[in-house]
């Protein structure tokens, strides 16, 4: 078995795991903490922030400025413009693609 099927075989057992250990520790029918229906509706956007940062400044555990930066700079003005999201993903793409074209790389 390879070593990136076996990850995702661990890591789906794991959140199966959690899953089914959240009504058996709560009794059942029991609904969750308002806290935690707060807390559960915030995390979403900052772990996403911090993958989008991750993959686009850090590369071989190291800082990495590139036409990547570019795409999310582009993306980001988009979405405060308050475009669609197909319309973000292409502008930001092309705006990459540009980049990467005139510098090289």
């Amino acid at each position: 078995m390879s070593d990136p099927l076996l990850t995702v075989l661990v890591l789906a057992g794991i959140s199966y795991a959690f899953k089914s250990a959240g009504p058996l520790l709560l009794g059942g029918d029991s609904d969750l903490p308002a806290w935690v229906d707060r807390l559960a509706l915030l995390l979403p956007a900052p772990l996403l922030a911090a993958l989008v940062a991750n993959s686009t400044f850090i590369e071989d555990r190291a800082w990495n400025i590139d036409a990547r930066v570019v795409g999310l700079i582009v993306a980001a003005l988009a979405l405060w413009r308050k475009l669609p999201f197909v319309i973000v993903v292409l502008l930001a793409a092309v705006a990459t693609a540009l980049t990467r074209q005139l510098v090289g790389g």
